[in-house]
């Protein structure tokens, strides 16, 4: 086994999943840095620390996470306790940064420019990666008996395109932007909303409730976006924590990709050790 606390850890997308392996693997004493987009879009922005690239620093599950501005603000923001989350959608900072683990948490369903060559361990998350190929493990990420398991040869299931299964809900807890336009919202994430109301309005256009619930994730006012986007997402549990709680999915896909970084790195200890 290898010191954990040596054994930097760059993570490409800052979403709610992404969020989950990475608060994870802080915990396991893991240091993390994330990259993300300019401008993120993101729907569940409570439990999300890509939102410090807006927020500049954000909070999630007690867990501190950082905009940073360049390499040396990332790691100034590890020795300080805090996840970094550098604006780098071309993981520029991979050659200077040369971590051990490279996660590929963008969740694009494909392969958007991740090798398998990029660091001595290469993980991803979902479909469009082929592990042997692509990476050195693949993780599931579809609803089911088989989320969370990591994948050492072959892919994911395809994307089902269906939403998964939540109190008792699928299609009905989603919301959609109707039109192309800017996003107005009408309700705070947390907040309870019935069938029918408004949560929001874009180009005028209202996005309603298709089911009761409390409102667990909405864009932030003020982005654009095309007509079709999901842009929130209703909880029909009624459970306002769960908003602000990291997802069991996200925490079960965090249990694949500290398999896969713990074995593949026994792995290459051993075969440095020959």
């Amino acid at each position: 086994m290898y010191g954990v606390s040596d054994t930097l850890v760059l993570i490409k997308g800052a979403g709610d999943l992404a969020t989950g392996v990475a608060a994870r693997l802080y915990r396991c004493g893991f240091p993390v840095v994330m990259t993300e987009l300019p401008n993120p879009l993101m729907v569940r922005r409570t439990v999300a620390f890509g939102e410090a690239v807006y927020e500049t620093e954000v909070l999630v599950e007690g867990i501190r996470a950082r905009r940073a501005d360049d390499v040396a603000a990332a790691r100034s923001a590890i020795a300080q306790g805090k996840i970094p989350v550098l604006v780098d959608p071309e993981t520029r900072c991979l050659a200077e940064l040369a971590p051990a683990v490279l996660v590929d948490a963008i969740m694009a369903k494909s392969n958007t420019g991740t090798h398998l060559t990029d660091a001595p361990v290469v993980v991803a998350l979902g479909p469009g990666f082929i592990a042997g190929v692509d990476c050195h493990v693949v993780v599931e990420t579809n609803r089911g008996h088989r989320l969370g398991r990591a994948i050492y040869q072959g892919s994911a299931e395809p994307d089902s395109g269906e939403p998964g299964l939540i109190g008792g809900k699928t299609w009905e807890r989603i919301l959609r932007a109707p039109v192309d336009g800017v996003v107005d919202s009408r309700a705070a994430i947390g907040e309870r909303v019935e069938e029918g109301q408004t949560v929001a309005k874009v180009a005028d256009r209202s996005v309603v409730a298709l089911t009761g619930g409390v409102l667990r994730g909405l864009v932030r006012s003020g982005t654009t976006v095309p007509a079709g986007l999901k842009i929130g997402d209703v909880d029909p549990r009624i459970e306002p924590s769960h908003c602000f709680l990291i997802s069991e999915k996200a925490f079960a896909i965090a249990g694949g990709v500290l398999e896969a970084i713990l074995s593949k790195g026994s792995d290459r200890v051993a075969q440095e050790a020959e």
